[in-house]
């Protein structure tokens, strides 16, 4: 199992009041996505978990892309991957962020 932590500095906050969410499902041979609002505003971790060794810089170069585009600020990320490709890997974070969002009643 390869592990990967990769932290950010924002330029903004994550919208939304939701202090966590769960997206996808790793026994589909998919991933699943935590997002858990619990570091400074203008700061992001994603911690990645994966079986498949070899693609650190596949991982960094995703992950980059959706924290440049989304600014994730306070957003603890815990990905538990099971082979997903990068396009999914994309999918899933933009729903995840997205599903932060929205606001509790």
């Amino acid at each position: 199992m390869d592990n990967l932590k990769l932290s950010y500095a924002t330029r903004t906050p994550a919208a939304g009041d939701r202090q966590s969410v769960l997206v996808g499902v790793v026994a589909s041979g998919n991933l699943e996505v935590l997002f858990e609002r619990k570091l400074a505003p203008h700061e992001c971790v994603v911690e990645i978990a994966t079986p498949i060794h070899g693609y650190d810089e596949v991982w960094k170069a995703v992950v980059e892309d959706f924290v440049e585009r989304v600014s994730p600020g306070g957003l603890y990320i815990s990905i538990n991957d099971g082979g997903a490709r990068p396009d999914i890997v994309a999918l899933r974070l933009m729903q995840g962020v997205k599903t932060m969002e929205v606001n509790h009643e």
